[in-house]
């Protein structure tokens, strides 16, 4: 299982193991995953493979996580409960690279190793970091859309909330190989689409708004692809404007399928999840994991979507 599909049955059953696991005295070790929210499908893939490895390794995951990916003043509160529970570990996504470092601190004074997942922090006192490598999945967006436009035309960037450092890097990779390798495209506008599909869609309007001779636009997230995939097609342009989509949704996929989203680049989070728990474990265990496990992303076309490995990254039939 990988970043894309996640039935709604099997979330439930996620979330019904999580109220098991939470409830009454802890018989086992417990391990919090702090996601950056609980709402896009790219969180409830993480989920599936966080609580595969928790019963693989047989310890309780605790699942908690802020409705939106910018309150990251929620996410400080867990973090903080979390500390309070005494968990055996924490698996951490930031939403804010600043905001989370000194519940992070808190955690460490406690005893209570950290791994970080998906996104940066400005702070060391965590085991492991397990995230896709953002600013090389970045130059894998700016390298597709340089293919695709054959190399010249204006371009927007529809970006995900500012402080988020996953994304951010996703931008950096994306900006930095397009002024390297396509000297004739040119970024002609950037918005952020808050992590929200409906301000998504609004911030695209805008951009095709003001720049009607735009060919293409990179997206940096799932919640900004969407947005960017519905306002390309309410103006009917899936022929004049290519978009460069980031993670994947049944939603995103259709939308491949119909050539409203070009290609996505899409990262294993199912994977992110299951190794953030098995660092932990491995901690706790006496053992040394890495400090570092950069995981990598993956383009997928219309195209690719009957190989073997994409339709394992996509759980596909």
């Amino acid at each position: 299982m990988a970043v894309g599909v996640l039935s709604r049955r099997d979330a439930l059953a996620s979330f019904a193991g999580l109220g098991l696991a939470a409830c009454g005295g802890r018989k086992k070790r417990a391990i919090a995953v702090i996601p950056k929210a609980t709402s896009h499908m790219f969180w409830l893939t993480v989920q599936k493979g966080a609580f595969d490895a928790g019963r693989e390794f047989n310890v309780d995951i605790l699942w908690n996580g802020a409705a939106s990916e910018t309150d990251f003043s929620r996410q400080i509160q867990i973090m903080d409960s979390m500390v309070a529970q005494h968990v055996d570990g924490i698996a951490l996504a930031a939403s804010e690279r600043n905001a989370l470092v000194a519940a992070v601190d808190r955690a460490s004074a406690a005893k209570i190793p950290v791994t970080v997942f998906d996104s940066g922090l400005d702070t060391d006192k965590y085991v492991s970091y397990v995230a896709t490598d953002n600013v090389e999945a970045g130059r894998m967006g700016a390298r597709t859309l340089i293919e695709l436009l054959n190399g010249k035309g204006k371009v927007g960037m529809m970006m995900h909330a500012p402080g988020s450092a996953s994304t951010m890097d996703r931008e950096k990779g994306f900006t930095e190989a397009l002024a390297a390798e396509a000297p004739n495209i040119k970024i002609v506008a950037t918005q952020y689409g808050m992590s929200d599909r409906a301000k998504a869609r609004a911030a695209a309007e805008n951009i095709l708004t003001a720049h009607p001779d735009i060919v293409g636009i990179f997206a940096s997230s799932e919640p900004s692809s969407i947005g960017a995939s519905l306002a390309i097609q309410g103006r009917g342009l899936k022929d004049q404007v290519t978009l460069v989509a980031f993670d994947a949704s049944d939603v995103m996929i259709e939308d491949l399928r119909s050539g409203a989203i070009d290609a996505m680049i899409v990262q294993d989070a199912h994977r992110m999840g299951y190794e953030a728990v098995k660092t932990l474990v491995d901690k706790l265990n006496g053992k040394t994991p890495p400090h570092r496990l950069d995981l990598r992303a993956a383009r997928v076309q219309l195209k690719d979507l009957n190989e073997p490995h994409v339709k394992r990254l996509l759980n596909l039939p």
